[in-house]
Formats: C-alpha cells, sequence, structure tokens
C-alpha cells in the first residue's frame, strides 16, 4: 500500500484541547475478523472527550501518545482473514468499540460486526454524525420499549444522541418533550419534537410525567426518576463527571428502590444495529444533523467547540 504511515490524532499528556496534534504512526494491518477502514470522517464525542482530560484514566491508563476518535464513515480498504461479507471500496460506518479510540486518523482497523454500510445518499461528513444514533434506537425500542402514544422526555435533545432520540421518538409514534437550551429550541422543534422547554427556565418538577425518560447528561438523576407514571422506564447514557461512583452507584440502587429503574447502558452496536439504522435514514425516520465541519488539523476547535456547548446535533471532523 506505500507508505506504511499515516496521519492520525494523539496526545501526550491529560489536558484540555490544545493538548491534541497530528502526527504520524504506523499504518495498522487488519487482524483476522477486521477490517482496514479508510476513514473519511468521524465525529467528536463526549466520551472521548473526558478521555482527554483524564477522567477515564482508570479505563484507558496513563500510557501515552493515546488516541481519539470512535466512530467513522469511509470506505473498506483491506479485509483480514475470514471476512467475507464486506469487499474493498464498500462505503462503510462503524464505532470502534465500547472503550475503544482511534477512528481519527486516516486508517483505523474495526471489527467486521461493528460495521455497517452507507446508505445511498450520504455523504461521509453526514454518514458520520449518525452512528451514535445506534445507541438511541437501542434505548428507546429495546430497553424503554417506548411505544406509540406514549409520553417521552429527551434530556440533551440538541446534541449528538439525543436529537437522534428526538427524531426516533416521533417516529415511532410517541408525544416527545425535548429539553434543551433556549437557543436551540427552534431546531428540536424541526427534529419533530412535540413540546420544545428551556432546560435552564423550567425545573423538573414542573414538567409533567412521562412513560419514558431517556438522559444523555448523567446528573439529578433522582429529580429525573420523579417524573416516572407507574410503570414508566428511565433509560441514562452517561453518568455525573464529577461524581461518577456516586452516580453509577444510584443507578444500581434505582434497580431495587422506589419507583422506575433507571437503566444504564454505554452504546456497542453490531452489524444489525447498523442495519437498522440504515432502515431509519431510507424510510425517513432519521436525518443527519451535523452543526459543523472541521478538517483533520483543526480536531482540538472541534473539541474546544463541543465543550462549548450548544451543539446542535454533531461535530464532524473531514479527514481529506
Amino acid at each position: 500500500m506505500g507508505d506504511r504511515m499515516m496521519r492520525a490524532v494523539l496526545f501526550d499528556r491529560f489536558g484540555g484541547p490544545e493538548v491534541l496534534y497530528v502526527g504520524r504512526v504506523p499504518r495498522p494491518e487488519p487482524a483476522p475478523g477486521e477490517v482496514l477502514v479508510r476513514v473519511r470522517a468521524f465525529s467528536v464525542n463526549g466520551s472521548e472527550v473526558a478521555a482527554r482530560s483524564g477522567r477515564l484514566r482508570l479505563f484507558t491508563g496513563r500510557k501515552f501518545p493515546q488516541r481519539v476518535g470512535s466512530d467513522l464513515a469511509g470506505e473498506v480498504a483491506a479485509l483480514g482473514a475470514g471476512v467475507a461479507d464486506l469487499a474493498v471500496g464498500d462505503r462503510v460506518w462503524g464505532i470502534v468499540g465500547r472503550t475503544g479510540f482511534g477512528s481519527a486518523a486516516e486508517y483505523v482497523t474495526v471489527r467486521a460486526g461493528r460495521l455497517g454500510r452507507v446508505p445511498d445518499g450520504l455523504d461521509p461528513v453526514a454518514a458520520a454524525a449518525l452512528p451514535v444514533a445506534t445507541t438511541a434506537i437501542t434505548a428507546l425500542r429495546d430497553k424503554a420499549g417506548l411505544r406509540p402514544g406514549e409520553r417521552l422526555l429527551v434530556r440533551g435533545a440538541a446534541g449528538g444522541v439525543g436529537n437522534a432520540a428526538v427524531q426516533l421518538g416521533q417516529a415511532y409514534g410517541a408525544e416527545v418533550t425535548a429539553l434543551a437550551r433556549a437557543a436551540n429550541l427552534d431546531f428540536v422543534r424541526m427534529l419533530g419534537a412535540h413540546h420544545a422547554i428551556d432546560h435552564r427556565a423550567v425545573p423538573p418538577g414542573e414538567l409533567g410525567l412521562f412513560d419514558v425518560v431517556f438522559d444523555t447528561a448523567g446528573t439529578d438523576l433522582r429529580a429525573f426518576r420523579r417524573l416516572l407514571k407507574p410503570g414508566g422506564r428511565m433509560v441514562s447514557i452517561a453518568f455525573d463527571p464529577a461524581r461518577p461512583a456516586a452516580s453509577l452507584g444510584y443507578m444500581a440502587a434505582s434497580a431495587v428502590h422506589g419507583r422506575g429503574r433507571v437503566r444504564f447502558f454505554s452504546g456497542n452496536p453490531t452489524r444489525a444495529l447498523f442495519d437498522d439504522l440504515a432502515r431509519q435514514v431510507a424510510d425517513g425516520g432519521l436525518r443527519p444533523a451535523v452543526d459543523k465541519a472541521f478538517p483533520l488539523e483543526e480536531t482540538a476547535a472541534a473539541h474546544r467547540a463541543l465543550e462549548a456547548g450548544g451543539v446542535r446535533g454533531k461535530y464532524v471532523v473531514r479527514v481529506d
């Protein structure tokens, strides 16, 4: 394949966005069951921001340099032994893995089962905004069992997963209430929210009762759990970064104490889930929401923008 080196986004110490830089590392080779993907775009997610800052050092370790990037859109560049259901040149999207990073690079190896084919009509930047939507599918359809006519509350409705939850909730026939910043209320209405509320202006106790609460923030879980109707379900994909042990402990305790368990999970999609995602896109129930696209050299600026708050959909980075 010619040059065996590639560009990748790295950091040599924990810290703010300024620790990120584009360096050169060896291009990986696909192991059996893996696919080498030529990355065309990836999005910036809260988990990698937390990892870069050092808040996940128990999981990522302290060995440097470390990498960022968890999802991707691109093309199959090479196949590892035993991969027969994809071909070189296929346009794919995927996620590196539950705890892995590294898609912020020109190439990355991914287990074949963590990739799906990109639907026709989506360019790489649009496609890179959607893999995290598999988390919303799992949360609403599989974990919460959201049914038509039920009342759904989405926290962080303008964000990467939240915007997908609003769209999917509407597609599943729910009555969707979206919590977002005041500046993003028109945006979440455009996505399909029936009610859009400024989360800073209305306290949880004044929101009413819901069949399903979908949380992307991880804070104030006790207050939002009180909003569940009898038989209601709450699903969270985040824990409080300031109090991770207490936050996760409360979720565990909720399974045996009081009304309504708080279900917590992190996305770990498979090929079948990416096929479901593609069908949602093809059926018009889900469309990509890209706030801004950055070049690879400005990955730090994309991290800085996400940390500043107020994102509408996803910040995506192009790998040209």
